[in-house]
């Protein structure tokens, strides 16, 4: 039971689903013991016991890491009943397959012309990791309800919105949100707008106060503030100047720059703007893909004018080899942790759900009439407001008109998805991967790659009829 002692909250259980992972559980671990008001333990559940094994020793390594303030104590759990029992929050986390699955998920489609950027929220990757991701996660929601009804529920996995939407299907009372960083990165660069537009400097991206109106990865902003200035004038007259793409470091770039994995000076953002007058706020990867086929990820030529990068699965295989070495290095004491600003506000929203501060930040969660004329019940990225045992959407208005036919039908696209997977119906699944923008190929190719694909990934398919 969680206790308060001098405004500090303490026995906190936190269950992490997923925690064997080599990256993201080290960056909690860094702001857990950042944060000098709470304190308690980390249940660490994964199905590959031994990496969680792993992280429960580097986890309480970082109670002495130089800076920590606080103390959680880490346990890898065998079974996810033991780290869900009677926990207050869950973190769920978790890689869909392997590397080998994702290798289809991204580069199978490109046999049929289809290059995707990302390959985890939509076009035919994301309908294929949704195939594999979903019913996971119908199981993690029922263990939940089963083990700890109450608790508050983050989800960082892609497809996040669909993810989001198997939770409260099969446990309606779910207490869930989806959290992404996608906008913060855009207020980084609205930062970068006011430094330059109107001269004010070290501008941190919390002064700028946006609204975000649509879904995870395709999010646009219908206000964006700072010190109650409209941005959006100075936005367009930054977007007229750069729109050959913005090149923040202002030194030249060598032919090598875009063969990063994430490389990008912003001209898909600054493309939709002056197209239809709204800030999109995501990644130039992400948002690409939500876009017809042909826009922006028509050929790796395409890709390079745009000036964005295809994020090839080779190079998460070459990162985790790096990850995994650091690993055994932090195993060793080789190296020690090091504790880091990692942008997250996953920990900040525990504070302001225990009642150690408010918030307000974008999360994902069911559309209750926050977004009008979005589907009720779908999906919906906007602001909400934190505070003790409360989270409440702040009412963003209606998708405008100039974006409505874009935003209504991808989450028309995920609604009709999510449905078909939960009906393990194949066939309706097809339907939506022949409509999604990015499958530009003739439908007997659709069918050929559809089955070629599910055929790469089939060892995680085996409740589907295929």
């Amino acid at each position: 039971m969680i206790r308060y002692i001098n405004n500090n909250a303490q026995n906190i259980k936190i269950a992490y689903i997923g925690g064997g992972s080599k990256g993201w559980a080290w960056s909690l671990m860094s702001d857990l013991v950042s944060c000098r008001d709470m304190s308690g333990d980390v249940y660490l559940y994964d199905i590959d016991f031994d990496a969680a094994k792993k992280n429960e020793i580097i986890g309480n390594k970082f109670n002495f890491a130089e800076g920590a303030v606080s103390t959680w104590n880490y346990k890898a759990c065998e079974k996810i009943d033991d780290a869900l029992k009677c926990a207050d929050f869950v973190i769920i986390s978790i890689m869909p397959g392997t590397l080998d699955e994702m290798e289809s998920d991204v580069h199978t489609p490109e046999k049929y012309g289809i290059y995707q950027s990302v390959g985890d929220t939509t076009g035919p990757g994301g309908i294929l990791r949704a195939m594999r991701t979903l019913p996971m996660y119908e199981y993690i929601g029922e263990k939940i309800k089963e083990h700890c009804p109450g608790a508050w529920v983050i989800s960082y996995t892609n497809p996040m919105s669909l993810c989001v939407k198997t939770l409260y299907r099969v446990f309606p009372e779910i207490k869930a949100f989806g959290c992404c960083h996608e906008v913060f990165g855009t207020q980084k660069l609205l930062c970068k707008v006011v430094e330059e537009m109107i001269g004010d400097k070290d501008i941190n991206r919390s002064e700028i106060k946006v609204n975000p109106v649509s879904v995870n990865h395709f999010t646009w902003l219908t206000e964006a503030t700072y010190k109650n200035i409209n941005l959006f004038p100075y936005y367009k007259e930054f977007c007229e100047k750069y729109k050959d793409g913005y090149n923040e470091s202002g030194k030249p770039l060598d032919d090598n720059w875009m063969n990063q994995a994430f490389s990008t000076l912003e001209k898909v953002k600054i493309d939709l703007f002056r197209k239809y007058g709204y800030i999109a706020a995501a990644g130039d990867r992400h948002l690409a893909e939500f876009c017809e086929g042909k826009t922006y990820l028509a050929n790796p030529e395409r890709v390079r004018e745009m000036k964005f990068a295809l994020t090839p699965v080779s190079y998460r295989r070459n990162d985790y080899k790096e990850r995994f070495a650091k690993c055994e290095r932090l195993l060793s004491g080789e190296e020690m942790p090091k504790l880091k600003q990692t942008g997250e506000e996953g920990v900040t929203q525990i504070r302001a759900l225990l009642g150690l501060c408010d918030l307000v930040t974008n999360v994902n969660i069911p559309n209750i009439g926050q977004i009008p004329n979005l589907p009720t019940g779908a999906i919906v990225e906007t602001n909400a407001v934190f505070r003790a045992g409360s989270l409440k959407p702040v009412f963003a208005g209606n998708v405008p008109s100039s974006i409505y036919p874009l935003v209504s039908r991808v989450c028309g696209q995920q609604e009709a998805l999510s449905d078909a997977i939960a009906q393990r119906d194949v066939e309706k699944i097809f339907t939506v991967f022949i409509n999604d923008p990015l499958v530009t190929c003739t439908v007997d190719e659709a069918r050929k790659l559809f089955n070629e694909m599910c055929a790469n990934t089939k060892k995680y398919l085996t409740m589907y009829n295929i």
